[in-house]
């Protein structure tokens, strides 16, 4: 088969090139481990956030689902666990981890798929994709029919449990993308309000020891955006913008910093 041939080539390469390198490290991180962050994102073959922010060996805690979805806290129970929540208490409770990431991408299934049943989201039958998609998408449509109520010339607003983690976006003024992948930026921008609800977090939110961000890949150019909140929308990463983006990443006037 070719799949699994392609697989255990890897796995031959691996042995001969970079597994003496990785097994040091490994054991470096095993004695003095440092993630540095929490980072959901979509499962899409396409989408490899250790490849385009260039992580290594221990450097972060990584969740992959269809649509980089994390459920909000209310639905939270003993016949709905997922695994979202669950890597947060690993990754901010008990590992003192204090930056969260959601990262989307452009021309994505899942949101295609979402932004396709956006009419049923009351349907409780399908499969277990959509089944998916319609619990813990249905905010996200929601906040998209808003955004298409105003035309998109103004922004939205993302209300969060904690107040100072309430974000306004303008979507793609610049027109850019597509409707779907418009879709796509207020889903990731969603998910951050969604892991501001767990109420483990929220004294850490408050105090800024743990920081949410969102990160939007485009497939096609392969550039890579981050929410700036100074310009209330997603901005392309690059040299010139580095210094701004770190210092809207981490400016807060309401808490002290660390």
């Amino acid at each position: 088969m070719p799949g699994i041939d392609k697989l255990l080539k890897g796995v031959l390469k691996y042995r001969s090139t970079i597994k003496d390198e990785m097994t040091q490290k490994l054991k470096e991180v095993t004695v003095n481990p440092q993630p540095t962050a929490v980072v959901f994102s979509c499962m899409d073959a396409r989408v490899l956030p250790t490849r385009f922010c260039q992580t290594d060996v221990g450097d972060v805690y990584l969740v992959r689902n269809a649509g980089n979805l994390v459920p909000h806290s209310k639905g939270l129970g003993w016949h709905n666990a997922t695994t979202e929540p669950g890597a947060l208490v690993l990754g901010c409770q008990m590992g003192d981890i204090r930056h969260v990431v959601v990262c989307g991408h452009s021309d994505c299934k899942a949101m295609n798929l979402l932004y396709s049943m956006r009419n049923e989201l009351d349907h409780h039958d399908g499969d277990a994709l959509q089944l998916w998609l319609r619990r813990h998408g249905s905010s996200s449509v929601q906040k998209f029919e808003q955004w298409e109520k105003m035309k998109g010339r103004e922004p939205i607003t993302f209300q969060a449990e904690t107040p100072r983690h309430n974000i306004e976006a303008l979507i793609d003024p610049e027109n850019n993308f597509g409707i779907v992948d418009k879709f796509s930026q207020i889903n990731t921008l969603n998910q951050l309000q969604n892991i501001a609800s767990y109420p483990f977090l929220k004294e850490k939110l408050q105090t800024g020891k743990v920081r949410l961000h969102a990160l939007w890949f485009d497939i096609h150019s392969g550039n890579v955006y981050i929410f700036s909140k100074m310009e209330k929308k997603f901005v392309e990463i690059n040299e010139e913008n580095y210094g701004m983006l770190m210092e809207d990443s981490v400016k807060d006037p309401k808490i002290k910093h660390y």
